[in-house]
Order: C-alpha cells, then structure tokens, then sequence
C-alpha cells in the first residue's frame, strides 16, 4: 500500500474530523495505526491528546495514604502502693 494523493487527503479529512488512528486505517484499510499516526506526524497534522491518563490517580493516593500510626508509648509501671504501717 501506498500513499497516494487521494489517501493522504482523507487521512487530512478524518483526522481534522477528530476520528481515531485505529478508524482511520480500518476505513483505509492496508494500513496500521500506527502507519497512520507516523503519516499524520510526518504530514504536520495536530497531535492528539493521550488516551492514557497521567498517574494523577496513583498520586493523588499517596497522598491521601494515612500516615504511619506512631509507636505506643512505653509502657509505665504503676506506682508501688505505700507499705501499710504499723499502729501505734
């Protein structure tokens, strides 16, 4: 497959239509998406925005982790009760 004239104008067509890569070479067909990604590159095309989502999510988790619960205190020996004295 190659990329004639007629091609590439419906790949410029599809791609400012906001179709995906994946479409676009289904339509096409003969082509990957990613051969259709590294034309719309080579061709100057807008990027797209990532479909995957920053670790926004894993840091945001981290963030909210609860702190570390802080070593119990020693523990204290009671007091010895005063030695009972004598009457008088």
């Amino acid at each position: 497959m190659s990329w004639t004239d007629e091609r590439i104008d419906t790949l410029k067509k599809m791609w400012d239509s906001g179709l995906t890569a994946t479409q676009i070479a289904e339509e096409l067909g003969g082509v990957s998406r990613n051969a259709v990604i590294g034309k719309a590159h080579r061709l100057g095309l807008p990027a797209r925005p990532s479909p995957v989502k920053p670790n926004e999510a894993k840091a945001a988790a981290k963030a909210a982790a609860p702190a570390a619960k802080p070593a119990p205190a020693p523990a204290v020996a009671a007091t010895p009760a005063p030695a009972p004295t004598a009457p008088e």
